[in-house]
């Protein structure tokens, strides 16, 4: 019979202390789980736990006609549906060798921004309030509104807005709406300077970001991390210059790409603040080019039944977290044979990995708060 006192003590000081984060904490962005293995109030080892809201999105898409999955894709990613709905029928219509109006590209890239400020501000507010600050939320849902309320009139959705189809949009944007969007876009940007002040001008805010979390680039690469928080580490790379797509080629003029170098907490929300300036911009220069178009259609018209031909395809999108990849295979069926997502938050996830060992426990909410993520981008 052999006895093990434990906790007694050097034997307390020679002790990990394996800590569950989650499932369901009000640090996470959804339900994440993380297992932390401490030395005192060191990481030693993090592993995210992942699947708690598991859909199997990517099997129902079998079973879903090409009409149909594009609710399946906006979903994964709640704060970026219209991006999610893009790149699937982006995709589709690759496999159908499908030309789009033009009147339609230009709008697809419009609401793609002003979808890109959306979730942005989201973070931007959400991610102060998760280190004791809690005024730039107030701030931040104000100006979703603003917004929200021209992406509800064009499509008759808050959230979910159901508005791309195989070949364009679902209809034409409403009498007078141009002016409208071009108002909110206005509004928002003459109170941005709030983030710039109250957030980035606070010095607790500064200590709590300012090298914590520094993630190299080696590991960006490793992981395939990708977005602001790649780009925060000195990964310049963005589709919408690199691989243009949509109307992006014409826009490089005003196109910017938030590049920092240092790759701590500080960097990321630096970044992430830089591309929603900057995507407020690209959504007045598409104002400006749609309000010279001449009336056109804004979709194309399809079989009552579509079937893509038989082979595959990858499409992929700058989405507001990163690279979102979509691989369609097709047997020459109504359904896809296989759909595979590439969902920018499941890689940057991994990267806690490498992030947090080595860090302070305190460290732990800032450092999970600045990977910008959305659980169900994760879980799909």
């Amino acid at each position: 019979m052999t006895e093990t006192t434990v906790g007694i003590g050097g034997a307390a000081e020679s002790t990990d202390m394996v800590l569950n984060i989650g499932p369901q904490h009000p640090s996470t962005h959804g339900v994440l789980r993380l297992r932390l293995v401490l030395d005192g109030e060191v990481v030693r080892h993090a592993e995210p736990v992942i699947g708690y809201m598991h859909r199997g999105a990517e099997k129902l898409f079998e079973a879903r006609d090409y009409r149909q999955i594009i609710m399946l894709a906006n979903r994964h990613d709640w704060l970026s549906a219209f991006s999610n709905e893009l790149g699937v029928v982006m995709a589709v219509e690759r496999m159908l060798g499908m030309e789009v109006p033009e009147r339609a590209v230009w709008t697809r890239t419009l609401l793609a921004e002003l979808n890109r400020v959306l979730n942005h501000l989201m973070f931007l507010g959400s991610y102060p309030l998760e280190l004791g600050g809690i005024t730039p939320v107030f701030h931040a849902f104000r100006e979703r509104e603003e917004l929200q309320t021209v992406m509800e009139e064009v499509s008759g959705g808050r959230m979910h807005y159901m508005f791309n189809r195989v070949g364009g949009l679902k209809e034409d944007l409403p009498a007078g709406w141009l002016g409208r969007a071009r108002q909110a876009v206005a509004d928002v940007r003459s109170r941005m300077d709030v983030y710039d002040r109250l957030v980035l001008g606070n010095e607790i805010f500064r200590g709590r970001t300012r090298g914590v979390g520094v993630l190299a680039p080696e590991t960006v690469h490793a992981y395939g991390v990708s977005g602001p928080i790649a780009r925060a580490s000195g990964v310049d790379f963005d589709l919408r210059r690199d691989e243009p797509y949509l109307a992006y080629g014409e826009l490089q003029d005003t196109l910017r790409v938030a590049v920092r170098q240092e790759g701590d907490c500080l960097a990321r929300f630096e970044c992430l603040l830089d591309q929603t300036h900057n995507s407020l911009d690209l959504a007045d220069a598409c104002l400006d080019r749609m309000a010279e178009l001449a009336p056109g259609p804004i979709n194309q018209r399809l079989p009552k039944v579509l079937k893509a031909p038989e082979g595959h395809t990858y499409a992929w999108t700058e989405n507001p977290l990163g690279v979102n990849g979509y691989y369609l295979v097709s047997k020459g069926e109504k359904t896809p044979y296989r759909l595979k997502l590439r969902s920018a938050s499941f890689n940057n996830i991994q990267a806690l990995v490498e992030l947090l060992p080595g860090t302070l426990v305190a460290d732990m909410v800032a450092i999970l708060g600045s990977l910008f993520f959305v659980v169900g981008d994760i879980d799909k």
